[in-house]
């Protein structure tokens, strides 16, 4: 399979059968499998990344969703620290963006509409008056090509067409998960477009490093390396100001418990923090910590926004893969972003990718235990 953007024309004539049969034969160490069928026949799969240190990541190419990261604690014991299911039809039936790439637009766009060269696009209006995560029909709920380089990569490509959910351009993707050595899980995304658009992609994976998220989330410690945040209106858009965090219930700036102030915070966490230094590209931005299980995720980024997410509308209607009631605050989700409604903000970080640029950021999720 050809490396790096696949070209537009022959990723339009991939059926969806071959989405799943273009798949690199893998090595016999690496686990690929039927993961469940969807309503049009195509067949979703699978795959299990492996490291040297017993860690195992598993992403399905239907959203490119991750179903599971089993990382170690204090005292080896591997556990699933993000939600999710072990079957297809579970995230067919709906969840809230469990484990998905989100695009073509990651987070909220004010009323569904943005202007761009003067033309006005029309969204879907998903969430409210507002479009949300790419819209009814966004990466999370498309079919991924895939190719496996190895045990512990493999690389998801989709082509959003032009007019996809109201977007312009065709947009070719490219998403590669890799687990190294180190217990690090790192996210490489790419995309290019053949006329000007906004593209804000990023991982909704809730994490609870418990394992369990009946024990939920609200006693993990959190950091986060921002000075300001971006307050929201009651339809959590930005209001286009920048505030500082010092004094308010949104300074992480040094660890603090996720309950400590929650309390004074309108229906939980859900909003974007500007981080600290975003001219130095890959940096630490932010860190978790279950002090009971030892572990401790790092969140490296080269983008200049992190929305935390405390899992607010979780309400026990879901159920996990062991079919545990996933209730308020059961995970949490640090996703590495550009600002929400970016292209209705001009004093935001520019989200418009013209055809002359490629689009490419960076997350990692490092698991270390204490």
């Amino acid at each position: 399979m050809q490396k790096g953007i696949v070209p537009r024309i022959q990723l339009l004539a991939l059926s969806a059968s071959l989405l799943v049969s273009s798949a690199c034969t893998p090595d016999q160490d690496i686990s690929i499998r039927d993961f469940g069928s969807l309503d049009d026949g195509s067949t979703a799969s699978l795959v299990t990344l492996k490291n040297d240190k017993g860690m195992e990541v598993s992403v399905t190419n239907y959203g490119g969703i991750i179903t599971s990261i089993m990382a170690p604690d204090r005292d080896g014991r591997f556990d699933n620290v993000v939600l999710g299911f072990n079957n297809l039809d579970d995230y067919l039936e709906g969840h809230p963006y469990f484990g998905a790439i989100v695009g073509r637009y990651a987070n909220r766009i004010a009323g569904g509409r943005f202007e761009l060269d003067g033309e006005v696009y029309e969204l879907a209006t998903n969430d409210g008056d507002n479009h949300l995560h790419g819209g009814e029909q966004g990466f999370d709920k498309v079919l991924w090509d895939y190719d496996v380089i190895d045990e512990q990569t493999v690389t998801l490509s989709y082509l959003s067409p032009d007019g996809e959910e109201g977007y312009p351009g065709n947009l070719d993707v490219e998403v590669t998960y890799s687990l190294t050595d180190d217990n690090e899980l790192r996210i490489d995304y790419r995309a290019r477009t053949d006329r000007t658009t906004p593209v804000n992609l990023t991982n909704h994976s809730y994490f609870n490093l418990t394992g369990d998220p009946t024990e939920g989330i609200l006693d993990h410690y959190l950091r986060i390396d921002a000075d300001h945040y971006t307050p929201v209106d009651d339809g959590l858009i930005p209001t286009g100001e920048r505030e500082q965090v010092e004094g308010t219930p949104f300074d992480f700036t040094t660890m603090e418990r996720v309950d400590a102030r929650i309390g004074q915070v309108p229906g939980g966490y859900d909003h974007n923090w500007i981080l600290n230094r975003p001219d130095e590209g890959l940096r630490q931005v932010a860190v978790l910590q279950d002090e009971e299980s030892g572990r401790i995720m790092r969140v490296f980024t080269d983008k200049p926004g992190l929305q935390f997410y405390s899992g607010n509308f979780l309400d026990g209607s879901l159920r996990d893969h062991e079919g545990r009631p996933i209730h308020r605050h059961a995970a949490l989700c640090l996703e590495t972003q550009y600002f929400p409604d970016s292209p209705n903000q001009p004093d935001f970080p520019s989200t418009i990718l013209t055809e002359d640029e490629t689009y490419r950021t960076t997350t990692t999720y490092r698991f270390d235990v204490n």
